[in-house]
């Protein structure tokens, strides 16, 4: 990035991205510890995954506060416009992952103590791995404006929807074949759905890194998986639903 005539514009630009880092190391241990939180049936871990929330939800309102006061003090054009937009639309994203990972805790909580299947466990944990990597990779797509890195990640979002299909699928599996295991299924099942969400604002953020190193918004449709909508048909069909 080349220096501005007015040096306080760097330093506008430079705080806002170091904010976004902050808010995306933040989501990332959220997510991590959510999941080890499951995995251990840490409720004390868990507990601090929902606490952690309030600090992002902080550092995007003094991202949006920034940006509005950067444009209107500097009139940015061009690339310098878009830094500002892009910060504004990835702490957004950044924020709903926060919340997804607070709710991923809150669903460790309310099934702690109960019966839980190993096998499906380890599936979730899986996708939360992979979806941690996403968020990851596209945090530093974003701060080398890294657009290869950002499309890779924008183009692996159908692999999440595979995961999230077949873990739909093992969960109900469990449910049809005893009506005990449906509270902790249907808890899974939102945990899931969550870390997938997730996924999906990764894509999000991948698409916003587009927009600010072209200047273009990225016209593709984003692959995806409909199998666990396919799996809710089979399910209908099955139960006459």
């Amino acid at each position: 990035m080349s220096a501005h005539i007015v040096s306080g514009f760097d330093q506008d630009l430079e705080s806002l991205r170091s904010t976004i880092a902050e808010m995306g190391g933040i989501c990332e241990k959220m997510l991590a510890d959510a999941v080890t939180a499951l995995v251990r049936r840490d409720e004390a871990l868990a507990q601090r995954v929902i606490h952690a929330d309030a600090r992002l939800d902080t550092l995007q309102r003094e991202i949006e506060e920034k940006a509005i006061t950067t444009i209107a003090r500097r009139q940015p054009l061009a690339i310098d416009l878009r830094d500002v937009v892009a910060a504004i639309r990835i702490s957004a994203d950044l924020e709903r992952i926060g919340d997804l990972a607070k709710n991923c805790a809150k669903r460790t909580l309310a099934i702690a103590g109960g019966f839980q299947p190993p096998r499906v466990v380890t599936g979730v944990q899986s996708m939360a791995d992979l979806v941690l990597e996403q968020l990851k990779d596209v945090l530093d797509a974003y701060a080398q404006r890294d657009l290869p890195k950002a499309m890779d990640v924008w183009r692996r979002d159908g692999q999440i929807d595979a995961l999230y299909t077949s873990l739909f699928r093992e969960l109900l599996t469990y449910m049809m074949e005893d009506p005990r295991n449906i509270s902790f299924c249907a808890h899974l099942l939102f945990y899931g759905k969550n870390v997938e969400r997730i996924g999906d604002h990764t894509t999000n953020i991948a698409e916003t890194v587009h927009y600010l190193v072209t200047g273009e918004t990225l016209a593709a449709e984003r692959p995806k998986d409909d199998g666990a909508s396919q799996a809710r048909i089979d399910l209908d069909a099955t139960t006459g639903g």
